[in-house]
């Protein structure tokens, strides 16, 4: 067998292994800022969203929408979602911002013992084993250092300052900067040191694009795309990241590196102004282990908006069939004039079918311009459409 057969049935294998066997993202990897501004949720709204780990869907409940529907096939996904539900309804803003502004602590063990019998089953069950991550103390001492995403994030950001030990104090002065200017003169020093044999090992790696949860499919699309391949388009996008957006406010790189958020550089369900208000709406957040057609099969709509995430590009490739069904199942479930949000490693809306893209309007005048906003930075493209 060839050997580039070979590595893609290995980087498949360890994708799904880890996408089975595991709790996958510990955080959310989307911007819950752009969702916002470009869903335009009310009162009446009805949205599906891909539960990932929660975070996003939480936020959404900031402007008190109808239901929140947060689907997904790993019941692990859910289970961190239902521990944060928990969190809100049986305990108090500090223990939350313990568990997961801190990444865990000495209390959270009791914590959990005094909260685990109003979890779902699948999740007290998934807890019970597994609450010692939140334990402080140990190689990882975070929880965001924790599941697939998190074990990458370890490794980046432990493993490298072994072999660059000039770099995790460099990032740390990056990660404090108070201008723009700032961070551009300390990434500029810091640029040469990041990148080496090591570092361009770990980006080319079949099993730590499967970590980060990258399927094959997406992988192929970053390569055909980027003409820097998958390093260069890593390279480009960190380089972004910390020279054209203040970091002041970008939580997301900041807890991978330092493994916790702050008070004033989280998302918004854990800032303290918003645990009431996300408390006081809970009640209108369903949580479902399911794929997305499973789904609206069982709970047929009418939906005024869906977040799909990424989770299209690998059914493109993989499974087209499946993924016609699931835009058919979509558009019969739709609202007149619902909206749909999805991100793409790739640059365009080609891995949307034909038949479904007949049905659709996007607005690349809206999603363009604010694609340069996002804070996360390691998307290819963002897209919103209109259902006709």
């Amino acid at each position: 067998m060839p050997s580039n057969k070979l590595l893609q049935l290995a980087h498949d294998l360890m994708f799904s292994l880890v996408h089975g066997n595991g709790l996958v993202y510990n955080t959310c990897w989307e911007d819950p800022r752009l969702d916002r501004e470009l869903l335009g949720l009310k009162p009446d709204s009805r949205v599906v969203v891909i539960t990932s780990a929660g975070d996003n869907a939480l936020d959404y409940l900031l402007d008190a929408p109808a239901s929140v529907d947060c689907v997904d096939v790993n019941h692990r996904q859910n289970a961190l979602l239902e521990l944060k539900r928990a969190l809100f309804t049986r305990a108090d803003f500090e223990t939350l911002f313990a568990f997961f502004g801190d990444g865990g602590g000495d209390g959270c063990a009791a914590a959990y013992q005094e909260l685990r019998e109003h979890l779902p089953q699948y999740a007290a069950a998934f807890w019970d084993r597994n609450i010692g991550y939140f334990r402080p103390g140990g190689l990882a001492r975070s929880f965001y250092y924790r599941g697939a995403s998190g074990a990458l994030a370890w490794l980046f950001a432990h493993c490298l300052s072994v072999f660059k030990p000039g770099l995790r104090p460099g990032i740390q002065r990056l990660l404090a900067a108070t201008s723009l200017e700032e961070q551009r003169e300390l990434f500029a020093r810091l640029e040469p040191v990041m990148w080496g044999p090591f570092s361009r090992w770990l980006v080319g790696s079949t099993s730590i694009m499967a970590l980060m949860g990258v399927p094959r499919p997406q992988a192929a699309l970053i390569k055909a795309k980027h003409p820097g391949g998958m390093e260069g388009f890593i390279r480009d996008k960190v380089r972004r990241v910390f020279t054209e957006l203040p970091v002041a406010d970008n939580y997301f790189w900041r807890v991978y590196c330092q493994g916790r958020y702050t008070r004033e550089c989280c998302p918004e369900y854990l800032k303290q102004a918003n645990f009431e208000p996300i408390r006081s709406r809970l009640a209108s957040l369903r949580v479902h282990t399911n794929t997305l057609s499973g789904f609206l099969q069982a709970n047929p709509g009418p939906y005024t908006h869906f977040v799909l995430l990424d989770h299209q590009d690998w059914m493109a490739w993989h499974a087209p069939k499946v993924l016609s069904e699931e835009w058919r199942l979509i558009l019969a479930s739709a609202a007149p004039g619902a909206k749909v949000l999805l991100r793409s490693a790739g640059l365009d809306t080609s891995f949307v079918p034909g038949e479904a893209r007949a049905r659709l309007r996007f607005f690349p005048e809206l999603t363009e311009p604010l694609h340069g906003r996002d804070r996360v930075g390691t998307y290819g493209s963002q897209h919103l459409a209109e259902v006709l």
